[in-house]
């Protein structure tokens, strides 16, 4: 049976004109502001009007918005597209559906979602009049979600999936704690559950699973693992090696998270590319049998690797919340319990292979040679990405620079260290034989 309610909506739609429903946009910029007030959750959303897909769009004119018209529906489409796919959380529990407290229609130049209170007084104005000429596709339509909570003082948590409003989804979300200061995400893609104020130790279990990760689907860095090790199996130089590995890009990763790196477009590519040539180096030191001092070449490759492990934590740094320093450091545990990891598979198995199956110096030539080929052909592909970049070289000069000065020093200081501790162990050995 049709309400009465929907009979006058759909008399007003035949009366005024409509726009047709709508294909899914190609990308939308959807936008967040949350705050845990005394007794309940603020949430209040902004999104393009035309996300809201499947709706027939009052019109008069030449496609101009008829605001009065729509009004009525406004917080049935925040029910439909909205409620039922966000979900935040109250001390891990999910809250219940929200009460859709008020909505309104804005300009996108409307600058009321700098800060949620401003925002919530926007939301409180009368609607823009027809006379104002909106066109449908071109407005904003904000929501206030309020969502009844036992304590502001809890840990919060949300989920935004809001992946069904376009083909591609960026939101952001601020989160205002109690102290006043304020938590910033953006996703391009679904996170899932985000805590929107993490403890330490939360963060710090964050990235250690976010390193551990990365370093098993990272394929270059696990080439190059492996050529590392393939004419090394025995414990304490395997242990140097990762050592050394792990001290060198524990720097050039923890410097480029504190912006101590350049920031230009061209940085990814270019070392995304000696990445590449690093394995193709490891692998052709491994065919001419000439993998002396392998701890200082690790050493020396293990820079540059670092400068790649920071670009997986560029977009996943703002999870740490107030712990920046201990999220780094747990992303490098992540990474080093990864390495283990790796070799504890690959020690054993290529013992194995060169047991049972082919004669080691043999079999070390076929799996370098593999893995030059492969990383040969991945140099060639992401220098040609570099080489559509301009590189701004007086700006950077100096940054590369010091990175490069600092490099040669650690490089020079260990070997030097290295040659001491060599020649004290010599002096021992010779004053031994005296005696």
């Amino acid at each position: 049976m049709i309400s009465p309610k929907s009979a006058l909506w759909s008399l007003g739609l035949l009366l005024a004109g409509s726009a047709p429903a709508h294909e899914i946009p190609s990308q939308v910029v959807a936008r967040m502001l949350a705050k845990a007030d005394a007794d309940r959750f603020q949430l209040v959303l902004r999104v393009p009007l035309n996300s809201m897909r499947d709706v027939e769009v009052p019109e008069f004119g030449p496609g101009y918005l008829d605001v009065a018209a729509l009004e009525p529906q406004l917080a049935g489409l925040a029910t439909q597209w909205i409620v039922p796919f966000v979900a935040v959380y109250e001390n891990g529990e999910r809250l219940p559906a929200p009460a859709v407290a008020a909505t309104q229609i804005s300009l996108p130049s409307d600058k009321s979602f700098t800060d949620i209170d401003r925002a919530l007084a926007h939301l409180e104005e009368a609607k823009p009049a027809n006379s104002e000429r909106l066109v449908w596709d071109q407005v904003m339509f904000d929501i206030y979600l309020r969502y009844p909570i036992g304590s502001d003082r809890s840990e919060f948590s949300i989920r935004a999936g809001l992946g069904h409003l376009a083909e591609r989804v960026t939101l952001t979300l601020q989160f205002y704690l109690a102290d006043g200061t304020t938590r910033a995400y953006q996703f391009l893609e679904d996170p899932g559950r985000v805590l929107l104020d993490p403890s330490w130790f939360q963060a710090a279990w964050h990235f250690v699973k976010l390193g551990f990760v990365h370093i098993l689907d990272g394929r270059d860095h696990l080439l190059f693992l492996f050529c590392l090790v393939i004419p090394l199996r025995r414990f304490m130089p395997l242990t140097l090696i990762v050592t050394a590995f792990t001290v060198a890009h524990s720097i050039t990763l923890i410097g480029s998270a504190l912006d101590f790196a350049p920031d230009a477009l061209w940085f990814p590519p270019l070392v995304e590319t000696l990445i590449a040539v690093s394995i193709v180096y490891m692998a052709l030191e491994n065919i001419v049998g000439t993998a002396r001092h392998r701890w200082l070449v690790a050493l020396g490759f293990g820079l540059v690797h670092g400068f790649g492990f920071s670009f997986a934590l560029r977009e996943t740094l703002q999870f740490a919340g107030g712990h920046l320093l201990t999220s780094l450091v747990a992303f490098n545990v992540g990474v080093e319990l990864g390495q283990l990891f790796a070799l504890a598979l690959l020690v054993p198995a290529l013992a194995l292979l060169f047991r049972f199956v082919v004669a080691e110096r043999l079999g070390s030539i076929i799996l370098s040679a593999f893995a030059a080929h492969e990383a040969w052909h991945w140099t060639m592909e992401r220098a040609a990405v570099l080489g559509q970049y301009n590189v701004g070289w007086a700006e950077w000069l100096p940054l590369v620079l010091a990175w490069a000065g600092l490099i040669a020093a650690v490089l020079i200081g260990v070997h030097v260290y290295r040659r001491q501790q060599l020649a004290r162990a010599d002096a021992e050995a010779g004053s031994q034989e005296l005696d």
